[in-house]
């Protein structure tokens, strides 16, 4: 089991940054891959940037350049680090970590914080 734990979202107007926290209940190490999801209003969950155990960071392309993920394993913290934001990246932000043993692959969620891009 993990127990994720978002924070740092907002309302900032365009052209702002925000740093999102994630932090995990147990070691990231132990975890497979941890992400960033959002969801906007009447549109489906979409991936917006992830990182594997082994340091490969993917990204939406409507997000690059401009996000960063970023671990810490100290303190068992993903971060999102969003910068030049567009009222597009309006959404509630998903925290998410993936886990692999013998009996399969488990997707955990965090509760979700909320960010919004307006003047």
């Amino acid at each position: 089991q993990v127990q994720l734990v978002e924070s740092g979202g907002g309302l900032v107007q365009p052209g702002g940054s925000l740093r999102l926290s994630c932090a995990a209940s147990r070691s990231i190490f132990s975890i497979y891959a941890m992400g960033w999801y959002r969801q906007a209003p009447g549109k489906q969950r979409e991936l917006v940037a992830a990182i594997t155990s082994g340091s490969r960071r993917n990204y939406a392309d409507s997000v690059k350049g401009r996000f960063t993920i970023s671990v810490d394993n100290a303190k068992n913290t993903v971060y999102l680090q969003m910068n030049s934001l567009k009222p597009e990246d309006t959404a509630v932000y998903y925290c998410n970590a993936v886990t692999l043993s013998t009996s399969g692959e488990y997707d955990y969620w965090g509760q979700g914080t909320q960010v919004t891009v307006s003047s």
